[in-house]
């Protein structure tokens, strides 16, 4: 999988960056279909994760943003949530790799400092570090939504209106989401055959193309990479 991947698909530096969400959904049935434990499956989808950032990368994708945790994810049984999020501090460190491929990490989510906000101390400080030591890359943005929920992130916008006495309309709110300079999403992607977006990007996803794929994430490879985003570029 790693190796279908990392093969760079000729035209596409030629084509205008893209924004690309991924709802990377499937790992306990991956896992399952195997005989695994659901942990493993997670294990395979940060792998996954990795391969299709080094695809993105070659492909001229100017933003990769995925759902990490959302903010209901927590009610997953202990033992699934610490190897979760021990994975993402593993995700966030691998830090020569994002270097390697000009690739710069950026986080959205409740703040760390919020009421209602989970991300561990332990997660926090590899989010820090991952977003400082990429933060000079001039290339592909790798966004991880951890600790997100769409829903919270709209609200916290209207709030911030209203706080500051700003008009509530769209382009006010705009400026007021958790990563403002993110653009809007041109294709979002869900894996494993759901035809949902659920509380994911709710705002950003206006007007995008919606991919959707009957594999599951650890399954997700350059050909279905390349098959999203036909849906906005030509050949």
């Amino acid at each position: 999988m790693t190796d279908a991947l990392s093969t760079t698909t000729k035209g596409h530096t030629s084509q205008p960056p893209v924004h690309i969400a991924c709802i990377m959904d499937g790992n306990g049935r991956w896992a399952k279909r195997r005989g695994l434990p659901r942990t493993a499956g997670h294990t395979a989808g940060e792998e996954a994760l990795a391969a299709v950032v080094r695809a993105a990368a070659q492909r001229n994708i100017g933003w990769l943003t995925v759902f990490g945790f959302s903010t209901e994810n927590w009610v997953r049984p202990r033992a699934e949530v610490r190897h979760i999020l021990g994975l993402h501090r593993k995700l966030f460190g691998r830090i020569d790799e994002m270097n390697q491929n000009n690739a710069r990490i950026n986080w959205i989510g409740r703040p760390f400092d919020e009421p209602g906000a989970r991300t561990p101390v332990y997660v926090q400080r590899a989010i820090r570090k991952a977003m400082a030591d990429t933060e000079h890359n001039t290339g592909l943005v790798v966004t991880v939504a951890f600790d997100y929920g769409s829903r919270a992130e709209l609200v916290r916008a209207a709030r911030a209106c209203k706080d500051t006495d700003s008009p509530i309309d769209a382009e006010t709110i705009d400026h007021k989401m958790y990563a403002p300079d993110l653009p809007p999403v041109d294709v979002l992607v869900r894996t494993s055959g759901e035809t949902r977006i659920s509380n994911f990007l709710l705002w950003q996803i206006n007007g995008a193309a919606v991919y959707f794929t009957e594999k599951t994430w650890p399954d997700f490879d350059s050909d279905e990479l390349d098959r999203a985003l036909k849906l906005v570029r030509s050949n």
